[in-house]
Parts: structure tokens; sequence; C-alpha cells
């Protein structure tokens, strides 16, 4: 999703992220992280 909007500069590559984590949902998110080992246990 990132290469395909190929944003040129900082600020709008972080603009661009922040738009992209709306299309998750929180549970999501988490076990995204836990399952790549960055939840506390």
């Amino acid at each position: 999703m990132m290469r395909k909007a190929a944003e040129r500069t900082f600020e709008n590559t972080w603009r661009r992220a922040g738009a992209l984590l709306d299309l998750f949902s929180p549970d999501e998110c988490q076990n995204y992280l836990s399952n790549a080992g960055y939840a506390s246990i």
C-alpha cells in the first residue's frame, strides 16, 4: 500500500501511513503485534 502510493516527502509518507492505519481495526493491530512478539505478557 505504501509503495503503491509512492509518496516523495517525509511528511506525506507519515500522512499516508496514518491514513492507512484507519483501514485496520484495533483488534487486528493487537493480534498482529502479539503474533510478531511485541505484545506484553
